[in-house]
């Protein structure tokens, strides 16, 4: 058995290991810091997945702006907001409905994605992807997409830094 397992089998399973952990780590994490760097940790392992299947662009781009953006604006929104802001979730029942939902939407989605056939299509071999095809796709195609996420990830940091200054103002 062990004579059939590969090197790329042995490193997907370090990294789902990693992966699924860090997101555990993420969710249950008492000190938001921890729980920012376990998911920075995830999104890196997601990388690694996307290195595995070849597919080195989408890796940097995960972690440009899942790592380099994300993740860090996560980390200066938990350091520049005081602690007695965040509320936690009672140990139970909400957390008990939490799960619960959380695995009706992931049924949910996984059935719409076995029905709507999307599974049974295939990427054309013969087509010539390169970063130029990539990349011109990106500023010509999915601009409106790029543009959204900026206004988002900019929305997000000023809306960190008002909630610093909104509180610093109160503490005077």
């Amino acid at each position: 058995m062990l004579d059939s397992i590969g090197t790329v089998d042995v490193v997907f399973l370090v990294l789902a290991v990693i992966t699924v952990l860090s997101a555990i780590v993420a969710l249950e994490a008492k000190e938001l810091v921890y729980g920012a760097m376990a998911l920075t940790t995830s999104f890196l392992g997601v990388a690694g997945f996307f290195v595995l299947l070849e597919a080195s662009f989408l890796a940097m781009l995960q972690i440009l702006v899942f790592i380099g953006a994300v993740a860090v604006l996560i980390l200066f929104t938990v350091m520049l907001v005081k602690r007695d802001v965040w509320k936690t979730a009672d140990s139970g029942s909400q957390k008990f409905v939490g799960v619960i939902t959380a695995a009706l939407l992931i049924v949910g989605i996984s059935f719409i994605g076995m029905i709507s056939g999307l599974a049974s299509r295939f990427p054309n071999p013969t087509m010539n992807l390169s970063f130029v095809n990539i990349g011109e796709q990106l500023l010509i195609q999915y601009w409106p997409a790029l543009q959204i996420l900026a206004v988002v990830l900019s929305a997000a940091v000023i809306g960190g830094l008002t909630m610093a200054k909104l509180e610093r103002d109160d503490s005077r």
